[in-house]
C-alpha cells in the first residue's frame, strides 16, 4: 500500500492556506475529508487531490459564474 497522509502543516504549506483556516473547515465541514489518529489530523492525499481538482477553472469568467 503506497498511502501518503499530509498532516495540517503540510497541507497548509502546498495550499497556500494557514492552519487555522483548514481547522475551521473541519468544524464547519466541506473541506477536505480527514483522519484523526490519536492527537494527530492526517489527510488523505487522494483526498487532497480531488478538493484541489474540484477547484479547477480554465478561466476567471468560469470562477466567477461558479461563486454567483
Amino acid at each position: 500500500m503506497n498511502v501518503k497522509y499530509l498532516t495540517e502543516q503540510q497541507l497548509a504549506e502546498l495550499t497556500g492556506r494557514s492552519v487555522k483556516s483548514w481547522q475551521r473547515d473541519r468544524i464547519r465541514g466541506g473541506g477536505v475529508p480527514f483522519i484523526r489518529c490519536g492527537g494527530k489530523i492526517l489527510y488523505d492525499m487522494e483526498d487532497v487531490s480531488a478538493w484541489m481538482n474540484s477547484r479547477k477553472y480554465s478561466s476567471t469568467s468560469e470562477y466567477n459564474e461558479v461563486r454567483a
